[in-house]
């Protein structure tokens, strides 16, 4: 029976079209539901790390004073952890067939996030002392209000903090 089996194949092979494809020659069909491959935006990646701790194989690393992210394709599962958790949306699963490949290897791409104008920000800031938004003496009498009902000796202590720091700011006005 074996023999009837095999040789039915073989005729059936003969006269049907091959069943592979010369792959990357001609694409391949993409079934329902292909998961494909991570693809990642630089412009919105934040350098979180979020991605990396939910990956479960271990194949993305975020470098964050490198400023780069990293993923390792033949480590990749395709299970789509990393692009569900990523709170910026940085990450896509594309659905297409990673590229064909001989060699191992990683693939790194360099991120920048928006920091420049945070910095910038920072120094213009930091040009100019900080003024409160409520004089000295509204200052004291909001916490005058707040610590009317606490503890003696704690009420002591905030507002001998806080007249270290009123006479700090003064200094440093001066």
């Amino acid at each position: 029976m074996g023999s009837f089996k095999l040789g039915g194949m073989t005729l059936k092979s003969l006269f049907s079209k091959p069943e592979t494809i010369m792959y990357p020659v001609q694409e391949r069909y993409k079934p329902e539901g292909l998961k494909g491959h991570i693809e990642i935006n630089p412009e919105t990646c934040i350098l979180c790390g979020i991605c990396q701790k939910t990956c479960p194989c271990g194949a993305i690393v975020v470098d964050k004073p490198g400023e780069t992210w990293s993923i390792d394709n033949f480590r990749c599962v395709q299970c789509g952890a990393c692009w569900r958790e990523c709170p910026k949306g940085s990450l896509t699963m594309e659905p297409t067939y990673p590229a064909p490949s001989t060699t191992k290897s990683v693939v790194t791409i360099d991120v920048h996030p928006k920091k420049p104008e945070r910095k910038a920000a920072a120094a213009d800031s930091a040009a100019e002392p900080k003024k409160p938004a409520m004089s000295i003496e509204e200052q004291r009498a909001a916490m005058e209000a707040k610590i009317a009902n606490m503890d003696p000796e704690k009420a002591a202590k905030v507002r001998a903090n806080f007249e270290a720091k009123i006479a700090k700011l003064q200094s440093e006005q001066a």
